[in-house]
């Protein structure tokens, strides 16, 4: 049974190093996709079957939810980093501590989510500039979401915890379940009951619990070093120190994007639902796009922890340069299938011609710049990976928050229109990047191994 688990894992301390990236990527990327779904799924049946005012509200809390869970995704994010350097080193009883002392972050942390997603969801929403049309269901489709934050953090943890281990499949396994469910869902609270934003709420909570409920009984039952026992489940203070030292500084990168995300979400709400919705649609299409970026990203993290855990210095350097080659292979390739099929991808979302021009202007401003998110994606994932997330956490608010903010409030004023705000994507992705690749080049951030 124990040797059984274990082949479940990829050691990616040892063999072809683009081949492990790849192998480890697409369970996760196959993944993504399907937690995409989750909101995509519930865009499309919203804005076909409710109307465009109902797909506003559905997209304009997209960036809110970002910003709130940002946080706690961060924290995440460092367990991850600790155990797969901790896996990596073989390690078993500090990986043992690290498991159970991130799932007790992840349950403290889902119910204050709860407790304050329900709580404060007008207010938010009122102070983003939310028009009054669509606020009854932004507010109702926000609280229902934040209902489900357990459950969703307790998925991610849980996932975090068997990718970080080499296990990026089952995870892609349990989300390809919910999406499911999901899908069904949405179709039977929306098309037969007619429950309206509200059913799209709760078809994606119950959804995210029995992603939850899956990834946590496949821990129970490992009998690898990183098996969950729930009456262990608590915090280990030194453990948790070590989690949020480098948890902390990715939560808040996250969260203060998200924030200057939620800031441009404002701007975009002051040109009116139709603006709302294309945005809102087209930021489906480019959350598609990016998902492969993002598991590189991923994989470049995990392989960074492991073989730093193992000493293996010239893998990271090699395993960074070969995740950058393959990202970009993807941006080109992805960049000429949307710009081929734009504006039947976007019908997929609505047919007001309103909603569909305001998403080609969108796509038209983002698409060329898609390169520069590539390379930056594999450079913050490996650095992430070293344990230097204070840097990631730096080199992103300096550029995707505070550079972004200095962009709207000064130069936006000068030139009010939808097009204006969209530029503030593309440039501070274009500096991000660049100091990725400055830090990366001169800093000596990985340790001397083999």
């Amino acid at each position: 049974m124990g040797q059984k688990q274990k082949t479940k894992q990829v050691i990616m301390t040892e063999g072809v190093i683009w081949k492990q990236l790849l192998a480890f990527s697409m369970p996760l990327l196959v993944g993504n996709l399907f937690q995409q779904l989750y909101n995509t799924v519930d865009s499309i049946v919203v804005g076909n079957f409710i109307g465009s005012e109902a797909l506003a509200a559905v997209g304009s809390s997209n960036s809110l939810i970002n910003l709130i869970i940002g946080m706690f995704m961060g924290i995440a994010t460092g367990a991850g980093v600790i155990i797969s350097q901790y896996y990596g080193a073989k390690d078993d009883q500090k990986l043992h501590w690290a498991v159970h002392t991130c799932m007790a972050l992840s349950l403290i942390g889902g119910t204050l989510l709860i407790l304050l997603g329900v709580l404060l969801s007008p207010l938010i929403l009122k102070w983003m500039g939310t028009p009054e049309e669509v606020m009854p269901n932004s507010v109702a489709y926000l609280r229902i979401f934040f209902c489900g934050s357990l459950f969703n953090l307790v998925y991610n943890m849980g996932a975090g915890v068997l990718r970080a281990v080499g296990d990026s499949r089952r995870p892609l396994y349990y989300l390809c379940v919910s999406s499911v469910v999901n899908i069904i869902l949405d179709m039977v609270f929306v098309v037969v009951f007619h429950m309206g934003t509200a059913g799209v709420g709760y078809a994606t909570v119950i959804a995210q619990a029995v992603s939850s409920v899956l990834t946590v009984r496949t821990l129970m039952k490992t009998e690898d070093s990183y098996r969950l026992v729930p009456s262990e489940i608590r915090i280990d203070q030194r453990m948790m120190k070590r989690i949020l030292k480098l948890g902390i500084p990715s939560g808040i990168q996250q969260s203060i994007i998200s924030l200057s995300n939620v800031i441009v979400q404002a701007n975009i709400n002051g040109f009116g639902a139709a603006a709302m919705a294309g945005y809102g649609a087209y930021s489906k299409v480019d959350g598609f796009a990016m998902l492969p970026l993002q598991s590189f990203c991923m994989a470049s993290t995990t392989f960074t922890g492991q073989n730093i855990g193992a000493k293996k210095a010239k893998r990271v350097k090699d395993g960074m340069f070969q995740g950058i080659a393959i990202s970009l292979i993807y941006t080109a390739f992805i960049s000429v299938v949307l710009y081929l099929n734009a504006d039947k991808i976007l019908r997929i979302f609505s047919p007001d011609e309103a909603v569909i021009a305001f998403g080609h202007t969108t796509m038209a401003i983002l698409l060329p710049f898609y390169w520069s998110i590539a390379i930056h994606q594999i450079l913050m994932g490996s650095i992430r990976g070293s344990g230097r997330t204070m840097i990631t956490m730096l080199i992103g608010v300096g550029n995707m928050c505070i550079l972004r903010m200095i962009y709207i409030n000064l130069l936006v004023p000068f030139f009010p229109s939808f097009e204006a705000v969209m530029w503030c994507y593309p440039i501070t992705w274009m500096t991000t990047m660049l100091m990725d690749c400055v830090y990366s080049a001169k800093a000596k951030w990985i340790p001397k191994g083999e």
